[in-house]
């Protein structure tokens, strides 16, 4: 059978990938460095993990306001460089030495802006892989490829210029957002699809197994809190250098570029259910792992090295599954939800409850907690999204 025009369009590689690039490379120098640099200008983690909380629960707002405006515009795309321009300027506020207060209200603003771009451009990126969603991986392994290079270059020069340098070092970062947010446009599957058997936006997500999805993956965000808001501090309670920090967040993303890369080749011979089983069960056991070996320099490695699967072998087969649940424009209007709900009601969750567990009983339990969680989404997985169960509700999730 012929394929569509849709799925023979000429894909953008270098122009998408470079967003990616951009996007996460900043996101290498924010994630593992920031609660460090926070912590170097004199604030304790319960104030770290407020400040910190801020990230996630911008999520909740700033994805759906961007989709809405952006669906609204008769150039959507303008919401993306405008969202670019202002996380630049925003976050170069953070130059200036600033109290509590202050960072209180520049967090909120950098946040929101820097957290409503991303969930745009995954919308813009699978309107140009319409009948080719497997490709994902091929385009947004770029965006870990700047991670890893980021973390493993910030942690040198952190060492050698100190924590509160890292406003500086980030800026250049941003400017190349926005300067790659200028060359990047919709595809042409950006146009509605028509409603199918599943119905509009509203009726897909009152199916069950879209519920369990983003069930899971709000389980997921929650699990990884202690992970994105006090692993550097962890690791540094236990001995560990400040460059040492980018070695082990590098060991993770190196081999999530390969399972990025490769995921495609994944997804074409194992049912995009059975992937996200993996993803959930690996992170029970990194996060348990976590918890009860950190003086072990060896199985802390280890534990990292399962990042690949339960961050990227996740997050390859939510493309998969948000492709399929929502076709054409409904799907901004998910990937706008699935970052509000998961990374943003259930990362500020997971950043507070981390933090609660943290100064009450330690890092090590609020790991264990975050295991438990990772367990929770396993039996979500399975009783849901196992692949018998979605053939027998017709969700058209085929291998």
């Amino acid at each position: 059978m012929k394929a569509s025009p849709l799925a023979q369009a000429e894909i953008p590689m270098l122009r998408l990938s470079s967003f990616y690039f951009a996007y996460y490379a900043a996101l290498g120098a924010f994630t593992p460095y920031w609660g460090v640099y926070l912590k170097a200008r004199g604030h304790d983690a319960a104030a770290i993990s407020i400040l910190m909380s801020l990230w996630y629960a911008t999520r909740i707002f700033a994805p759906s306001t961007w989709s809405t405006l952006a669906s609204r515009s008769a150039h959507p795309i303008r919401w993306l460089r405008i969202g670019c321009l202002s996380t630049a300027l925003s976050f170069a506020v953070f130059i200036v030495p600033l109290d509590f207060t202050g960072l209180f209200l520049a967090m909120c603003v950098f946040c929101f802006v820097y957290n409503a771009v991303m969930p745009q451009f995954e919308a813009i990126t699978l309107s140009h892989l319409v009948g080719r969603s497997e490709r994902y991986g091929r385009i947004r392994v770029w965006g870990s490829i700047g991670f890893v290079l980021v973390v493993a270059l910030f942690g040198l020069l952190l060492d050698r210029l100190g924590e509160t340098t890292l406003p500086w070092l980030m800026l250049p970062l941003f400017a190349g957002l926005c300067v790659s947010s200028w060359f990047n446009d919709y595809g042409s599957g950006q146009s509605e699809a028509p409603a199918g058997k599943h119905g509009g936006f509203a009726a897909r997500l009152k199916r069950p197994e879209v519920a369990a999805f983003f069930g899971v993956a709000f389980l997921m965000q929650i699990c990884f809190g202690p992970y994105y808001t006090f692993y550097s501090i962890y690791l540094d309670e236990h001995g560990y250098s400040t460059s040492s920090l980018g070695i082990y967040w590098s060991i993770g993303v190196v081999l999530e570029i390969l399972v990025f890369a490769g995921s495609g080749w994944i997804l074409r011979r194992w049912h995009a259910a059975w992937v996200l089983l993996v993803s959930v069960l690996a992170a029970a056991v990194r996060w348990a792992m976590v918890a009860l070996f950190a003086d072990s320099a060896v199985l802390m490695a280890l534990a990292q090295a399962t990042h690949a699967l339960s961050f990227a072998a996740f997050f390859a087969a939510s493309m998969q599954f948000l492709a399929i649940f929502f076709p054409g424009r409904q799907n901004g209007h998910a990937q706008g939800i699935f970052y509000g709900f998961s990374s943003g009601v259930g990362g500020v969750l997971g950043a507070l409850l981390s933090g609660w567990v943290w100064e009450r009983s330690g890092g090590e339990m609020a790991f264990l907690l975050a295991s438990a969680v990772a367990v929770l989404a396993c039996v979500v997985v399975w009783v849901w999204l196992r692949p018998a169960r979605l053939q027998c509700m017709g969700s058209g999730v085929d291998k």
